[in-house]
Formats: C-alpha cells, structure tokens, sequence
C-alpha cells in the first residue's frame, strides 16, 4: 500500500538530491529510509530510482510516484494547516496570488476594509512575474487568484470583479500626447516598457500589435510600476497600463493616457477560486468586498 511517508521520502529525495539529505529533512536514519524504500518496492515489484554512481535516478514508475506525491502532499498539508487553525479558533491566512501586476494598488483598496470585518484573518500576496498562477491555485500554494486572463477549468471558478480599458502610457512630451488614439504603426520607433513576463502574455501585442503586424523599436522590461511611469514620463519610452491607474498617477507626473486603437481595448479582473472551497465565509468575503470596491 502506497502510504504518504513514501509520498514525501520520493518528493524530498527529489527536491534535496540524495537519501541522506532526504533523511534529515524526514527526521529519519539514511538507512530506516532505505529500509521504506526497498519495502516499498518489494510491495510494487518494480524499483523506484536506479543508481548511476552515487546520484538517484527515477524510474517510470518513481516519475509517475513523484507526479503524485506533488499533485497530493500540498492538499494534505493544506488540510491540516486549516485543521490547526480550525483548533486554535483562528481562521488562518488568506493567500492571494496576483497575475495582474498593475493591480497592487487596487488589491490595497480591497484589503484595508477586509482586514476590519475579518480581524481573525491575514492576507498573504504573491505577486513574482514568473508566478504560476493556475498551478498555485491547484496545488493549494493559493487560495485566490488575481488574474486578467482567466482560464476555466474543471475544479476552478472565476468571478468577474471589474472591467478597466488597457491605454498606451506617453510622456506628456510625446507626440501621441493629446491625441484621441493611437494606431499600431505609431508606435514602430517607440521603445515599449512592459512588466518581465512572456510577450504572449501582454494585452497590448495580442489585441493591437499582432493583429495589424506591427511591433515596436525595442521592448524593455522593469518590474516596477512607479519606475516605469518615471520612465515614460522622462521621454524614455511608452507603456500599456489600466486606465484607472494612469489617472491615479497623470495628476502628479507628466504622463498622459492614450486610447490603444480607435474602438480601443477593454479587459476584466477575475477572482480565481477552488470550487471545493465554495461557502468558505471568510473567502467569499474577500470577493464581495472586491465587487464593491
């Protein structure tokens, strides 16, 4: 019988590269570790690693053990996390995982008010360019995804919070200032700021370059919101932000918005849960705060 010790000694010999590394992360002996191992695949008959060496090399049937122990291990984990929390009286820590990067100002807005209703609660952001959002929200790393480009899969339900129009950001310098829109052609000697994530992922190729089959000079990328409106404001380039938010910083740097195309180019934020977790009280909290706010 395939029972969870085995799960989390194939997850950490994995992760830390050795039995022995393995052994101190499980609290065992190298060689009680070694004793699980070969009763387990007595039980299976069929090995789990092969060795080249001293290095530990998965079988087909440890790959697929480990695919497993990834897909299960951080579920049981969550559970008892919440089964502790549930134990103290405290409803724990609300993870949030943010794919919208311009929208932390926003998040600030919604969490403020949550915090006073929900003082039993803490909030948790995550917000790396090169986060997983789906996976997270899968594998219990999350427990509510921010994202613009919801992907509707079986066990995960997103709920539309609000709708914002994506602009092209210029310095009020520019010779786009001021106009009603912006063509894709406009921008062919422009260099484009973006945020540090795939171009795929950006609005403003997939709904305006790409389709008229044009690009940019140059794409740079900056992590930071303030820099890159300092950087469009200083003539070194342009951007695509929310409109919300390039009206939130037009009145104290010189920056102005500029209609993307002439019909021009509207988005929504999604709220991503589990669908198990549907009627948990402090979570569906959050997503009417975030409707209302």
């Amino acid at each position: 019988m395939i029972e969870r010790i085995h799960l989390s000694l194939i997850r950490e010999v994995d992760r830390r590269g050795s039995l022995t590394a393995a052994a101190d992360v499980l609290c065992l002996t190298q060689s009680a570790l070694s004793h699980t191992v070969k009763k387990l695949e007595q039980q299976l008959g069929t090995p789990v690693w092969t060795r080249e060496g001293r290095a530990l090399r998965l079988t087909q049937a440890g790959r697929y053990l480990l695919a497993l122990a990834e897909r299960v291990l951080p579920q049981l984990e969550h559970a008892e996390r919440l089964m502790h929390e549930y134990a103290r009286g405290e409803r724990g820590t609300l993870r949030i995982g943010m794919e919208c990067h311009p929208c932390y100002q926003w998040l600030l807005k919604v969490v403020d008010p949550y915090l006073a209703a929900w003082p039993e609660v803490d909030v948790d952001v995550k917000q790396r360019f090169q986060f997983g959002g789906l996976k997270a929200l899968h594998g219990y790393e999350i427990d509510l995804l921010v994202t613009p480009d919801p992907l509707f899969k079986p066990g995960l339900r997103f709920v539309p919070v609000f709708d914002y129009e994506q602009v092209l950001v210029v310095g009020s310098s520019h010779p786009l200032a001021g106009r009603s829109h912006a063509e894709p052609a406009d921008l062919s000697d422009d260099v484009l700021i973006t945020y540090p994530v795939d171009v795929e992922r950006l609005d403003i190729y997939n709904q305006f370059f790409l389709p008229a089959g044009c690009a940019p000079r140059q794409r740079k990328t900056i992590e930071t919101t303030d820099i890159m409106l300092q950087m469009v404001a200083s003539g070194r380039g342009v951007a695509a932000l929310p409109r919300w938010l390039v009206d939130e910083y037009a009145g104290r740097m010189a920056v102005a918005p500029v209609r993307l195309g002439h019909e021009g180019v509207f988005k929504q934020i999604f709220l991503g849960t589990r669908e198990v977790d549907a009627g948990t009280a402090y979570l569906e909290a959050f997503v009417e705060i975030a409707r209302q706010a």
